[in-house]
């Protein structure tokens, strides 16, 4: 079995294959807003875009800052309803780690170590691994601009003419502001997490900026692909080779570049 000091070496790959700059944020407004009773439509219409994708594929460049850890990689994501794959890419070779969920039984396979985390929930996984619990459905929802998934509105409030800020009936604050006459989501707040669309390309996010307790992570997304052929079965399906040795999610967050 690789000792504790080669897992992190493996996993830390993931820090040596992307230069960016530090994450950037978005400019909201402060205060307490004038209550706004008619901000269903504004709502609906800010989210349409992004409630609209089912399977979404991209590219996404990490950079910032974790538990005290420098974090710079590059992932390669593909999502569908309640599904997920994510590999995280070494500068030659077999990819640092494959992670593939379906539903709540999550596998993460380290290659190069040959360890592997069986049957956990992915929003666990995740949260050792790079240090956002979050699932499939919520993952799909931040990367493709809608903060997160579940995300009644109970209420808004409005900042001028072009800002409005609506609270969730689950918790949580997502921030719309007006560009060119049409509602846009920019930012989030929920859960001890801030998320940040500082920049897009067309109406899909380009730069997404996530800040937490111990995170400040920067994410560039490219190359991305919605509603695409992307079946289910292929894209949870992951070959665990012969004398792989478990792993615990503990240990994983104990050597992962986000750990504690």
């Amino acid at each position: 079995m690789a000792g504790k000091s080669n897992l992190a070496c493996s996993i830390l790959l993931l820090t040596i294959t992307l230069a960016a700059c530090g994450p950037r944020r978005v400019g909201l407004p402060a205060g307490p807003g004038a209550p706004v009773s008619d901000f269903a439509p504004a709502y609906a219409a800010a989210r349409a875009a992004c409630e609209s994708v089912r399977t979404f594929q991209a590219e996404l460049g990490l950079s910032g800052r974790a538990a005290g850890q420098r974090v710079r990689g590059r992932v390669l994501g593909g999502l569908v309803p309640g599904a997920l794959r994510l590999e995280g890419v070494a500068p030659f070779g077999t990819p640092v780690f494959i992670l593939v969920a379906d539903g709540q039984r999550g596998t993460l396979l380290l290659s190069r170590e040959r360890r592997v985390v069986r049957d956990a929930p992915p929003e666990e996984i995740l949260n050792a691994l790079i240090g956002l619990r979050l699932g499939a459905d919520d993952l799909r929802a931040l990367l493709t601009g809608c903060v997160k998934a579940a995300a009644d509105p109970a209420s808004a409030r409005a900042y001028g003419s072009n800002w409005m800020a609506v609270d969730l009936s689950s918790g949580g604050t997502i921030y719309l502001n007006r560009v060119a006459g049409a509602w846009r989501i920019v930012a989030g707040r929920y859960g001890g997490l801030e998320i940040d669309y500082p920049a897009f390309d067309g109406d899909r996010p380009s730069q997404i900026t996530l800040r937490g307790t111990e995170l400040n992570l920067g994410l560039t997304v490219s190359q991305g692909e919605t509603n695409g052929d992307l079946p289910r079965d292929q894209l949870v399906a992951l070959n665990i080779p012969d004398g792989v040795e478990p792993l615990s999610l503990e240990e994983l967050r104990r050597a992962g570049p986000l750990g504690r």
